[in-house]
């Protein structure tokens, strides 16, 4: 079995993966013009499976950019479910706010301006999903602060474990033990991260390698 999925199957996962509706596609067009990283078709429809497995009707996103990956989620949360964006660049945030609308989406999000980590605090949960997807840096820190608010059985995605500012090559000899972590904040934020989800108790990890790869943390349920 292979380390990670290559360029072969990659095109196959792609070829026989989940399609953009029109509006994905407006969204993924608009991330090329602007050379805005977004997760993609095959981790977004695991982001809508997440969504509808666990019948989601509260999400938290670290970092929205511009709605993309809030749009798969509410493609598969239960109909009232609700989601919050955060977003530290208002104009992204504000695009976003213009995407959702166009779905007939916009009033079941609340778009949230400024830093994620000082955002969550003013809510409560349970949520069923979260996403973190912002500082990598800062990745563990989002866990600490969401853990105890995710539900029984809920879920938090972790984007670009493998590839995205950093490429998972530059930890494997540490986190195989033969070698010395690099002085890179952004390796050392994403191995602080899966760390500290392998160490929780009553949550479970595991690795996900579509996009640029997905941790995906799963609490025990009740």
């Amino acid at each position: 079995m292979p380390s990670y999925i290559d360029e072969t199957a990659e095109r196959y996962v792609r070829a026989v993966g989940p399609e953009h509706d029109d509006l994905h596609a407006e969204m993924a067009a608009f991330a090329d013009e602007h050379d805005f990283p977004i997760i993609g078709p095959d981790a977004g429809a695991l982001l809508r499976s997440y969504a509808a497995a666990t019948q989601a009707e509260q999400v938290f996103e670290f970092g929205s950019g511009f709605g993309y990956s809030a749009y798969w989620f509410l493609q598969g949360m239960a109909d009232d479910g609700r989601i919050v964006l955060t977003e530290i660049d208002e104009a992204e945030l504000a695009k976003g706010e213009e995407f959702l609308s166009h779905a007939g989406l916009a009033d079941r999000a609340t778009f949230e301006h400024g830093d994620a980590m000082a955002i969550a605090h003013d809510y409560a949960g349970p949520f069923d999903v979260v996403l973190i997807d912002h500082q990598k840096s800062r990745y563990a820190d989002a866990f600490d602060l969401i853990r105890d608010d995710i539900a029984p059985g809920g879920v938090v995605i972790a984007d670009n474990v493998l590839y995205g500012g950093h490429d998972y090559h530059d930890s494997l000899d540490y986190v195989e033990g033969t070698g010395d972590l690099p002085d890179d904040e952004n390796v050392r934020g994403i191995v602080s991260y899966l760390e500290t989800v392998r160490e929780a108790d009553g949550f479970h990890t595991a690795i996900v390698p579509v996009g640029s790869g997905l941790a995906v943390t799963v609490r025990d349920g009740a």
